[in-house]
């Protein structure tokens, strides 16, 4: 078969408008059917139970997702299992989110009426609003289109849009609303690159005790070399007598001083350090500390207590390690 790649592309923007089309229209769809919904699903005390058949199954399962991801709990039913036993799992504390095209999913209307004779709120996502699903929900939230973007008008192409953007304007609705966080957000998604950089902390990661590269203020250069070579990060801290940062020895103070032709056998370390140097503490965000050695072009960092007293030292192998970079 030949390919007519003009005639593919002209499709394919097909599909895009009529889409794009039955988007914009969800805009006069926000209405005070979609605020009942919001404060039914803030008012609840369980769980939201997504139901949906088919493709509206796949859409609801997403929506359920979000929403759980979001700080409104929620999980997907299928229901055709709900009618064999999955129904157990709606208690009377829960609200119920309906996803139908048609509005008379034959799977839905069947447990229709043991969810009202739970006394739960049923909501609604519907193609029609004198359908059945709508005439017998608390809120039906209006997601009918125009026309599919399936030529044949069959495949649920444009609806499914249409209810996947209307799941999230509800889902971000109710987080705004809940005061949602970013850090509540990283509680859902601990494993993942977004939870690494918004809990870990810099205390998760750097290093303490004797694995600190440090030296006193009174230390020849030869000997910050050592501690240097020894610790491996690229640096070591200064200190006073006290364990306070005086500040910081680095890669880069060596090349400088070897630029200038000095005997590092006899110099002393605190004619070449680097004072009022950079530090971070120890609750900071790992992200931060990486935004912070970004801005200053720097490769470490030194982290110290409110007294300004060394308790720690990291440097971007460590938050390459972590997954924070």
């Amino acid at each position: 078969m030949k390919i007519d790649s003009d005639k593919l592309k002209k499709l394919a923007l097909a599909v895009i408008d009529t889409e794009l089309e039955s988007v914009t229209l969800l805009r006069d769809r926000v209405d005070d059917d979609f605020v009942r919904a919001c404060d039914y699903l803030l008012q609840c005390q369980g769980r939201i139970v997504v139901i949906g058949m088919g493709k509206s199954g796949h859409i609801g399962s997403k929506i359920a997702a979000t929403l759980a991801s979001t700080g409104s709990p929620a999980f997907f039913v299928h229901p055709g299992e709900a009618s064999h036993g999955d129904l157990g799992m709606i208690t009377d504390k829960d609200v119920v989110l309906a996803l139908s095209n048609s509005g008379e999913t034959a799977e839905i209307l069947t447990i229709l009426p043991l969810i009202k004779r739970l006394g739960v709120p049923l909501i609604t996502m519907s193609g029609r609003m004198d359908s059945t699903l709508s005439l017998c929900a608390d809120a039906t939230i209006n997601v009918s289109v125009k026309k599919e973007a399936c030529p044949l008008g069959l495949a649920p192409t444009s609806s499914t849009t249409v209810a996947l953007i209307m799941g999230d304007a509800l889902a971000i609705a109710l987080l705004e609303t809940r005061g949602f966080t970013a850090e509540d957000f990283a509680l859902s998604h601990p494993g993942g690159n977004l939870g690494r950089r918004l809990l870990l902390r810099v205390s998760d990661i750097m290093h303490t005790g004797a694995a600190i590269p440090k030296v006193n203020e009174q230390a020849l250069l030869r000997e910050a070399l050592i501690e240097m070579s020894d610790k491996s990060l690229g640096m070591t801290a200064v200190v006073d007598n006290d364990d306070k940062l005086v500040g910081i020895f680095t890669d880069g103070d060596l090349r400088r001083v070897l630029a200038q032709e000095v005997n590092i056998l006899t110099a002393t370390l605190k004619d070449h350090m680097t004072q009022h140097c950079k530090t971070g503490q120890a609750e900071m965000l790992a992200a931060e500390a990486l935004q912070m050695m970004q801005q200053y072009k720097i490769n470490g960092l030194l982290i110290t207590d409110n007294n300004h007293k060394l308790i720690g030292a990291l440097n971007m192998h460590d938050l390459l390690r972590a997954g924070v970079v």
